[in-house]
C-alpha cells in the first residue's frame, strides 16, 4: 500500500514564502504552516507600529493559509512563536488573545537572537482539515 502523499499550499492573499520554503503542506487531514512574519501582502513590506500589530498580521496571513488549505483558525491545534524579546511577550499576548477564541491552542513561544527581514516576531502553526 502507498504511503499517503502531501499537498503543498500556495495562495497568492498571503505573503510569498521564501524560494527554499512553501507556505504549508496538508498530509494526512493536518495542515503544518510554515513560520509567517507580520508582512502586509499588498505591500510586502512588515507592518509598522509594535509586536501586536505584527503579530495580527502573522496571524491573519496564517488563517488565509489555512483556509486555502480547507482549514481555519478554529481548527488550529499547536502554535510556534519565536521573539527576539521575551519582554515583548505580554503585548504580544493581547493580539494572540484577540485572534484566538477559547480553547485556544496548545503553544510554545520562545526567545530567539534575531529573525528574517529583521522582525521582532515570527508565527507558525498545526491544525486539521
Amino acid at each position: 500500500m502507498a504511503a499517503p502523499s502531501h499537498t503543498i499550499v500556495t495562495t497568492s492573499k498571503a505573503p510569498g514564502p521564501y524560494p527554499a520554503l512553501s507556505q504549508a503542506t496538508v498530509w494526512n487531514g493536518m495542515v503544518f504552516c510554515s513560520g509567517s512574519l507580520g508582512i502586509n501582502p499588498e505591500t510586502g513590506a512588515l507592518v509598522e507600529g509594535t509586536i501586536a500589530d505584527r503579530t495580527t498580521q502573522a496571524l491573519t496571513n496564517l488563517a488565509t493559509i489555512l483556509e486555502e488549505a480547507g482549514s481555519g483558525r478554529n481548527k488550529v491545534l499547536k502554535v510556534m512563536i519565536y521573539v527576539t524579546s521575551i519582554s515583548d511577550v505580554p503585548t504580544l499576548n493581547e493580539a494572540y488573545i484577540a485572534f484566538f477564541p477559547e480553547p485556544r491552542p496548545a503553544r510554545a513561544c520562545v526567545a530567539v537572537k534575531e529573525l528574517a527581514r529583521g522582525t521582532d516576531v515570527e508565527i507558525e502553526c498545526v491544525g486539521y482539515i
